[in-house]
């Protein structure tokens, strides 16, 4: 027990004084230690007192101790009892542990025996206490009510997941990276009747070949070189619960054929055993893949797509549902904050706005990532404005911008692409620190391509070697110097052949 914590509260519910002192005696040196000699008395202490455990005797006068177990059990299931007999009947202690005691010690008791027994008993129940409070945080986070998303499509998926979360059936859940997949894999474990038994999640793109069998489905000592133990698989991990395999459209067709077994025969055999094992697992899939696709071309077998194909949940891409955008960031941030334990600080409505208007690519989990990025550059302002923001929303932004201008009439198509690929240009020479031989490979050109291009926009060098641009409002000329890795073979501006 650590120094200053208070002791624990140990009641002692025993009609014979003398057990009740010699049982005193070798506890309060631990523990704080409550007396009673019967039934009534022993269940007025603890509704009073609140004890961490309970010493019981199945002998009492008026009312035996099984029936002040099922009342104590009744009224608090997470109180241990230790049950006290002298009769040394193993049909009391099972009966005992049938109503829920934790154990049974038998007169008369061995001293070292008690205190191991007891010491045990408190520990365990403290452990179960903290996995049932984890459980219920968990169960809390992944509840489909924290999704975050006023958009019409996710509210029907929150429907949805309320519909199915109970189902035995089969989930597939389509969406690109980044939408979420593995949040609505939770949420429908934790608003199931499963959600008090595992969650496993294993992702099928992150392991090779060679290891997803035995991953999957454990294996036996000696099944191969490497094999020096028992290994349990995820199927057995997840028994009773739900398995969730992420991208489950990169599994080989050898490995799709056992784990359609698996989903139809609800059993499996590890690598290198022979004993089939019995598993009752829900299954929840994700890809970010056009399995019909995959089926067409023969690499998905068509079968196991129709036996994982029975509920299908499609979560829209970021870009597709922008109300939630604003939601989303904001969300983020308080979370983050939080975490941090940082005080409040909010997106100015210019940065709100450049993140409404991007694109989104890498979808929420780009967004979770750009937020956090956010809050690290403005540790010390007082909102997140667009300077605190990563560099490629503004380059979105430039380019959503040129559109608005076009389909306004301020701006024609040409002068647009013209301005577009400036723009991309120079990024590409700023990410590459001006050299020009590497701007042109992470463009994709050649470097003599690049070269043309940036004469033709008026990206070139001043006297001193400094890039400059042309001279427009608003814009300011670049300084740093360009720097080739290569010299350039030949100095003629004319354009590449075939252009």
């Amino acid at each position: 027990m650590e120094s200053g914590a208070p002791k624990k509260r140990v009641l002692l519910i025993d009609d014979e004084p003398r057990v009740r002192a010699s049982l005193k005696s070798v506890l309060e040196s631990t523990y704080d230690v409550l007396q009673a000699a019967d039934a009534q008395e022993g269940l007025h202490i603890f509704r009073s007192e609140g004890p961490d455990l309970v010493l019981l005797d199945v002998i009492l006068p008026g009312t035996d101790g099984l029936s002040v177990l099922q009342t104590i059990k009744a009224e608090s299931k997470t109180v241990p009892v230790i049950m006290l007999t002298g009769t040394k009947s193993i049909k009391t202690a099972v009966d005992a542990m049938k109503l829920g005691a934790a154990d049974y010690l038998s007169k008369p008791f061995d001293i070292e025996e008690l205190r191991l027994t007891v010491n045990r008993v408190l520990n365990t129940s403290a452990l179960e206490r903290e996995v049932k409070q984890l459980r219920s945080q968990v169960a809390q986070r992944y509840g489909f009510h924290n999704l975050i998303g006023k958009s019409q499509v996710m509210q029907d998926i929150y429907a949805k997941i309320e519909q199915v979360a109970d189902s035995r059936s089969t989930v597939l859940i389509i969406g690109e990276s980044g939408t979420g997949k593995e949040l609505v894999a939770r949420a429908l474990h934790y608003n199931s009747s499963r959600k008090d038994r595992p969650f496993v999640a294993i992702n099928c793109a992150a392991l090779p070949e060679t290891l997803i069998e035995s991953e999957l489905f454990g294996h036996e000592k000696g099944a191969f070189t490497d094999a020096t133990t028992r290994r349990t698989g995820q199927f057995e991990l997840a028994h009773t619960g739900t398995l969730f395999l992420d991208e489950i459209g990169e599994l080989s067709l050898v490995t799709q054929t056992k784990l359609l077994r698996v989903l139809q025969e609800r059993e499996f055999t590890r690598v290198g055993g022979v004993q089939p094992i019995k598993v009752d697992v829900r299954i929840v899939a994700a890809t970010n893949k056009n399995l019909e696709e995959l089926v067409r071309k023969g690499q998905f077998r068509e079968d196991l797509y129709y036996r994982i194909h029975v509920i299908t949940l499609y979560l829209p891409p970021l870009r597709e549902r922008g109300e939630d955008i604003i939601l989303l960031a904001k969300h983020f941030l308080a979370k983050r904050l939080e975490e941090e334990r940082r005080p409040p600080i909010e997106f100015s409505k210019d940065a709100l706005e450049m993140l409404s208007r991007y694109s989104w690519p890498g979808n929420v989990r780009e967004l979770e990532n750009v937020v956090e990025q956010a809050l690290i550059w403005s540790q010390h302002a007082s909102c997140i404005t667009p300077e605190h923001l990563p560099n490629q929303l503004k380059g979105d932004l430039r380019s959503s911008s040129l559109h608005d201008e076009i389909m306004a009439g301020r701006l024609s198509l040409e002068k647009a692409v013209m301005e577009f690929e400036r723009d991309i240009i120079l990024d590409a020479l700023k990410r590459t620190n001006y050299v020009q031989t590497r701007a042109a490979h992470l463009l994709g050109i050649s470097r003599r391509m690049l070269k043309y291009r940036m004469d033709s926009l008026g990206i070139g060098k001043t006297d001193n070697g400094a890039t400059f641009g042309v001279n427009e409002v608003g814009r300011e000329p670049a300084t740093q110097p360009f720097e080739s890795e290569l010299q350039d073979d030949d100095p003629s501006s004319s354009p590449p052949s075939g252009l």
